[in-house]
């Protein structure tokens, strides 16, 4: 459950570089958000692995 909490956390963090890229047109920010985004495709296949592992446990 820690790493779903990250996850939320990690999306919440990366709102305001968002909005400064979309709206604002902030190219840093989407450099910032991009970096994000590749985190939470690994942080993503963390929990999928964790949860493969729980699952084939029980």
């Amino acid at each position: 459950m820690k790493k779903f909490q990250e996850v939320k956390d990690l999306i919440a963090g990366l709102e305001a570089d968002a909005d400064k890229f979309y709206n604002k047109g902030n190219s840093a920010a989407g450099t910032r958000v991009r970096k994000g985004m590749q985190d939470l495709k690994n942080l993503a296949q963390a929990i999928r692995l964790e949860v493969q592992e729980a699952k084939n446990k029980a």
